[in-house]
């Protein structure tokens, strides 16, 4: 549970099984000040499994404890034992990007109340949580001529250099109604990408960015990990856990969710055609981490939560490139040598139910990879889906690399760069999976909730 207060105060967490909270259980978190920017974390155990829990968060006094602030309350659903229970949840990104901010004139983030209808078990956020180096205007002149007015805060004035405007740009978010209801009722799991630091950045990068005095992206990265940990209670980023974002969180039976980190571990951004990588875009650690962990697991499903698309080619510049592929649809090269290297794994080592979900691209598709469509064939098939924004500009569509034989069935994109929230629609992914067949169900959805393409996959194979 998190909370952030305006002022010292000690954190209290309060469950029961209906919201007259009639036998309500107490758990004393810490006392949350400055060093934290206000914010706390309290973590509740024994709580029993796929039910629907109340719970309301009381600040009080540190030095009495009688006098506390209005409780804040809301609901989730634990995780059940059983695999007969039915499972949801939603996935996006890419949150405030491109200046594209919280707009009062169209009510805020509308998409977090699309999605909170919904009733997801869990909110899967793929990255770019904030967007540091975008600052918000208060205004911008859409290509129609109508005016996009945006919520402002001193903060989002400039780009993010400082621990305290990195804090400013995760508060910012914060003030939309929409998405801090859904907060109250939608657990998150939370991954990062660049814009929690800055544009396609990576370890040991020094800025070509004249807004900026602090050019070392590993100095910026510093500070907004620490305040991306104040912001998103992440159990793996406490010291004692190893300090990180990959993890895997099991959800029952039926699924694992093993959330990547493509940024801290990554080699620079390159041409990408190096005959030998160890490095590549997860690191040689998290590499083994990601094999040992899908092999081990036994969940029906498990959704590999990637902050970057496998097979779209993701320019970073006129030479480099951003993401795993670079355009040459021949044999593995560069961070391609590692997919390769994992999707061997799957195969050889008969891991069932892998599904791939991303964002980032700015725009939504379904994407299929098969050996006998590729270069490289010693894998089993498998699905990408993408989806997202969640607010931010839209993008045109990117090209495919074929070394691994992706088709797309599906693709929506806008036309143009940067098209706002107001002309092209945002959308999110939607997985259901049956708690008697174990099918997985893939829905893309636009604001508003309408199903662009559907997609059912049947549980216990290693390809699909």
């Amino acid at each position: 549970m998190w909370v952030r207060s305006d002022r010292p105060a000690r954190m209290v967490v309060q469950t029961a099984a209906t919201e007259s909270f009639r036998n309500a259980r107490s758990w004393h978190g810490p006392v949350i000040g400055p060093d934290t920017d206000f914010t706390g974390v309290t973590s509740l155990h024994g709580l029993p499994s796929g039910e629907q829990i109340h719970y309301r968060v009381l600040l009080s006094d540190p030095d009495d404890p009688r006098r506390t602030g209005e409780p804040v309350s809301g609901t989730f659903r634990t995780a059940p034992t059983g695999r007969r229970t039915d499972l949801r949840f939603h996935w996006s990104g890419d949150l405030a990007g491109q200046g594209w901010g919280i707009n009062p004139d169209r009510g805020g983030y509308r998409i977090y109340e699309d999605m909170r209808r919904r009733n997801p078990d869990f909110f899967l956020c793929s990255g770019d949580n904030i967007y540091a180096d975008n600052p918000i205007p208060e205004r911008v002149t859409l290509p129609d001529g109508r005016i996009w007015r945006n919520v402002t805060t001193e903060e989002k004035s400039k780009v993010a250099e400082t621990l305290a405007e990195f804090r400013g740009a995760f508060r910012y978010n914060l003030l939309d109604d929409n998405l801090r209801r859904f907060n109250a009722q939608v657990p998150t799991i939370t991954q990062w990408d660049d814009h929690e630091v800055h544009n396609n950045w990576y370890p040991g990068q020094l800025l070509d960015d004249d807004r900026y005095t602090e050019k070392d992206a590993d100095v910026l990265s510093a500070r907004s990990l620490r305040a991306f940990g104040e912001y998103f209670p992440i159990r793996t980023l406490r010291p004692d856990r190893g300090g990180r974002v990959y993890r895997v969180l099991r959800h029952g039976p039926l699924l694992d969710v093993f959330v990547l980190d493509m940024r801290r571990y990554r080699n620079a951004n390159s041409p990408g055609r190096q005959t030998d990588d160890p490095q590549g875009i997860l690191g040689a650690e998290q590499l083994r981490w990601l094999k040992r962990e899908l092999s081990r697991s036994r969940a029906v499903w498990k959704v590999i939560a990637s902050d970057m698309p496998l097979g779209l080619v993701v320019p970073d510049g006129k030479t480099n490139f951003e993401a795993v592929a670079q355009g040459d649809p021949g044999t593995p090269l560069g961070r391609e040598l590692q997919l390769a290297e994992l999707l061997r794994h799957i195969k050889h080592d008969r891991v069932t139910g892998t599904v791939w979900l991303t964002t980032d691209v700015h725009y939504t598709a379904a994407q299929h990879y098969a050996p006998e469509r590729a270069a490289f064939k010693d894998f089993e098939p498998f699905w990408e889906f993408v989806s997202g924004p969640l607010n931010a500009g839209g993008f045109q569509a990117l090209k495919l690399d074929g070394t691994f034989g992706p088709d797309q069935p599906f693709l929506k994109a806008p036309d143009r760069a940067n098209t706002s929230p107001a002309e092209s629609p945002q959308y999110f992914g939607e997985v259901d999976i049956d708690g008697g067949s174990g099918e997985l169900t893939v829905r893309l959805r636009q604001e508003g909730g309408q199903v662009l393409f559907s997609k059912v996959l049947q549980p216990g194979r290693v390809g699909q």
